[in-house]
């Protein structure tokens, strides 16, 4: 059985900070890739940054690049998600997914998926 447990939304304001975690429990192999989705009410579920088991590659939507970080903790089962200058744009419910094999941006490549954590971002 695998479970992904997102923890770290909240309320922040316009220009702050906010680390959203996942960790993820099961066959190793189900997590080989992890990744972090979000989707806003009225919108389609994006892909937002994803990494590689090592953590040695990452990736980034364009429109989170220079701001979010993601990271992989050493026991491989947690990722982070450092989310800086935070705007009002990213508000969305933020799901973190993974999945075997390497990375894809497509959320129906993803095998598994955590419950939502959500962001707000006030102006």
């Amino acid at each position: 059985q695998v479970q992904l447990v997102e923890s770290g939304g909240g309320l922040v304001q316009a220009g702050g900070s906010l680390r959203l975690s996942c960790a993820a429990s099961g066959p190793i192999f189900s997590y080989y890739t992890m990744g972090w989705f979000r989707q806003a009410p009225g919108k389609e579920r994006e892909f937002v940054a994803a990494i590689s088991w090592g953590g040695g590659n990452t990736y980034y939507a364009d429109f989170v690049k220079g701001r979010f970080t993601i990271s992989r903790g050493n026991a491989k089962n947690t990722v982070y998600l450092q989310m800086n200058s935070l705007k009002p744009a990213d508000t969305a419910v933020y799901y973190c997914a993974s999945k075997s094999g390497g990375y894809s941006y497509r959320a129906g490549s993803y095998d598994y998926w955590g419950q939502g954590t959500q962001v707000t971002v006030s102006s």
